[in-house]
């Protein structure tokens, strides 16, 4: 919301002039300067449209496709920096017939020594405020990010970048590079192992995991992972025989956990809506409100004959420390779920899971570079970093894992840099694509 109203003021007086510069007649890519920005392209024969066009007080500088579909290129400015600061890079742009803004619209910092020679990796400041909106009138995206400049960097390229469209135009405005400090994100996350056995009723299995979650807040968690069917477990009674409405009875104890635990609780249980079953993952708030629910997408084929319905959403839930999002079990075998959540934004996944493949819980993580914070039963209960890497892990001996990890703090890779920022750019096409956040 707060990006949605820093733009109502730049929309305002800008809207009018954006017609007329996209219309703006193309120079030479090689030629054509704007307010200390220059256009350049890896090749010529690859070069797209630049264009400017000047205000009183700055420069609005645009691109186009100029129907070649292979088009690529961008405005540069060359800044000083010192290495081992923290900058913060944002920029207003406005797209217009562009199909893909996530790879056809971005920025990249390009650290240079003072010889004028690359070091380190580019960064990729993200997309924080979409472009998604009524068609009706111009609309202004933000690209923001924080980024270190790395040994031995003396300056810095910052590149406004359009390619890989033929029809579409992008105008950039507001540009900004200015030192600033990382801010710390700081969330505490837990799993638990818990496996009621010979349970007498949905009921009996629930409170085994309520012992668990007062035993987790004694370490004072933000976020706690409990299992999937939660109310099946132990009790060998049908999917269909322990569903219930949501909100609940099960739902209604949870509460009651979540608020003398001051945390959020993910529990996955089996869900009635009218003749409708699902596998289903709720979302409790610290305060005892529901914050959401995930309807379990992919079904095996135990589940299906015992009469479940598929979900068909991709749910991301807000919270003070971020967004996040939900996948269970046998969803984990398919990139699907985990893409969907890490592309509107998810940071944290939550999985309760029975049992599964181990090395594709740890590809979610990778791919997506998020947090997967895993409660299993034959899979493991752990905590896992952006490498796939179990940094913590419950287990029989040892029934609670709780860490700590700080969310503003990126993950990065040899020679890849921030990973996850270079996703959403380099990423390829999909079917159903959908915006990045």
């Amino acid at each position: 919301m707060k990006y949605a109203n820093s733009l109502i003021g730049t929309l305002g007086h800008i809207a009018i002039l954006a017609l007329a510069i996209f219309h703006v007649a193309a120079e030479e890519a090689s030629e054509l300067t704007a307010d200390g920005w220059t256009a350049a392209s890896q090749r010529p024969e690859i070069a797209p449209r630049f264009f400017a066009h000047s205000l009183p007080t700055k420069t609005l500088l645009g691109i186009a496709g100029n129907g070649n579909p292979a088009a690529n290129g961008c405005w540069r400015k060359t800044v000083p920096v010192v290495a081992g600061k923290t900058y913060r890079f944002s920029v207003l742009y406005q797209a217009k017939n562009v199909e893909l803004e996530r790879r056809s619209i971005l920025t990249r910092v390009d650290w240079l020594d003072s010889g004028g020679r690359r070091v380190g990796v580019p960064d990729y400041p993200a997309t924080v405020f979409s472009a998604v909106a009524a068609k009706s009138q111009p609309v202004w995206a933000r690209i923001e990010g924080l980024c270190t400049a790395p040994e031995k960097a003396a300056k810095a390229h910052l590149e406004l970048a359009y390619r890989w469209d033929a029809d579409g135009e992008v105008l950039w405005d507001a540009v900004d590079f200015q030192e600033s400090p990382r801010p710390v994100r700081k969330v505490r996350l837990a799993t638990v192992y818990c496996r009621p056995r010979n349970s007498p009723s949905p009921e009996a299995s629930v409170e085994k995991f309520a012992e668990m979650i007062r035993k987790a807040a004694e370490q004072k968690p933000d976020f706690i992972c409990l299992g999937e069917g939660i109310t099946v477990v132990g009790t060998n009674k049908k999917y269909v025989e322990v569903a219930e409405p949501i909100p609940g009875p099960t739902t209604h104890r949870l509460a009651e956990l979540a608020r003398l635990s001051r945390a959020y609780i993910v529990a996955g249980i089996y869900e009635r809506d009218g003749t409708t079953v699902y596998n289903t993952a709720v979302l409790i708030g610290r305060d005892g409100s529901l914050v959401g629910k995930y309807r379990k997408a992919a079904l095996p084929r135990e589940e299906i004959d015992g009469g479940l319905t598929p979900g068909s959403d991709y749910p991301v839930f807000q919270t003070e420390f971020g967004k996040v999002g939900i996948i269970i079990c046998w969803d984990v075998f398919f990139p699907t779920p985990a893409w969907n959540l890490a592309s509107q934004g998810a940071e944290i996944i939550f999985l309760p899971i029975w049992g599964g493949n181990q090395d594709l819980i740890e590809a979610r993580a990778i791919e997506n570079q998020v947090y997967l914070v895993a409660c299993g039963y034959d899979a493991k209960s752990a905590i896992y970093d952006r490498t796939g890497k179990p940094i913590a892990e419950a287990n029989d001996a040892q029934p609670v894992a709780v860490v700590e990890v700080d969310l503003a703090q990126p993950t990065l890779w040899p020679w890849l840099g921030d990973y996850r920022a270079r996703i959403p750019r380099e990423a390829p096409k999909m079917t159903n694509d959908i915006p990045i956040p």
